[in-house]
């Protein structure tokens, strides 16, 4: 294993702040790992540290392939991270909405662009993300519609959906996106939960990215089997927003199978407690993600649900 600065960002208030990379292997750059991009993924930033920690004896064994090489970056907003902010702290910025960065730009455009600039020379991308809103997933991979993606090669994760998602505006300065147009088969994970550690779905994405390098020739490894895939789109999945603001009350978790009319979750009044309003599903399916925040604003989303019938 070698530890060495990717690349440093000069401040004039502060240290100067090292984004850090941790590589295995010589030769071609085959893989970059990715972890957290925002101040509060801590569960991606654990994901990462148990990779390095397991490569670090995989080498040990000389189960690095010839010729192949693994790049894994923890994080690089260790200065959100400090504080505990999602978005990048002197801007009040998204990092994961300023790619593909500006050299002469602001700080997270100037990270953005550093990144890129490192990241884009891998044949293979993984992202650990999180969702802009707070809440649980179903751990599945996703991918950009770019016209250049893979899904079929995302399978080999060998996690239960393959999510190819049609970009909104937004989406097109996300790093998933710009990856893929620079040439790399890109994929995002999400690992469960984000500001708090989830040692089962922790687990379930380091197998799945350990299944991914084996597939791909990068180590020897002796993965568990995982799930026969199933790619899904926008098409197949299903908003289910709430018309009232108030306490949020679940009743069904991510993961739950439902049918149509089921009882998703009440909607409170936090003064009396009186239910304003009753979500239900409006079709047979699996709850995709689940929103988790204590309280929910009128018309925000708070289940997606997969399912056939959307398709």
């Amino acid at each position: 294993m070698k530890k060495d600065v990717l690349f440093t960002l000069p401040s004039y208030f502060r240290e100067d702040m090292n984004i850090y990379a941790y590589r295995f292997g010589k030769g071609e750059r085959t893989c970059a790992v990715l972890g957290a991009l925002r101040g509060n993924e801590v569960q991606q930033l654990y994901v990462c540290a148990r990779l390095i920690a397991y490569l670090r004896e995989v080498e040990k064994e000389d189960g690095i392939l010839p010729g192949r090489s693994v790049m894994i970056i923890p994080t690089a907003v260790g200065a959100s991270m400090n504080v505990g902010t999602r978005l990048w702290a002197p801007e009040n910025m998204d990092i994961n909405r300023r790619f593909p960065g500006d050299a002469q730009g602001s700080t997270t455009e100037r990270i953005a662009g550093a990144l890129m600039e490192k990241l884009r020379l891998y044949r293979y991308g993984i992202q650990l993300t999180s969702f802009y809103q707070p809440g649980s997933f179903v751990p599945h991979v996703r991918v950009m519609d770019t016209g250049r993606q893979n899904p079929e090669l995302g399978c080999e994760f060998g996690l239960p959906y393959v999510y190819v998602r049609t970009p909104r505006t937004a989406d097109k300065s996300t790093l998933n996106y710009a990856w893929q147009l620079a040439g790399t088969q890109a994929y995002s994970l999400y690992a469960g939960r984000t500001d708090e550690i989830d040692e089962a779905a922790a687990e379930q994405t380091l197998r799945a990215i350990i299944r991914f390098l084996g597939s791909r020739g990068v180590i020897r490894a002796d993965a568990t089997p995982g799930h026969i895939s199933t790619i899904i789109t926008n098409d197949d999945v299903l908003s289910v927003s709430a018309t009232t603001a108030g306490l949020l009350r679940r009743v069904k978790f991510a993961g739950a199978h439902v049918r149509r009319g089921e009882q998703l979750a009440f909607i409170m009044n936090p003064l009396d407690g009186s239910v304003r309003e009753t979500l239900k599903t409006p079709v047979t399916g699996m709850l995709f993600f689940v929103q988790d925040g204590p309280f929910i604003t009128e018309q925000s989303p708070v289940f997606q649900i997969f399912s056939s019938q959307r398709g």
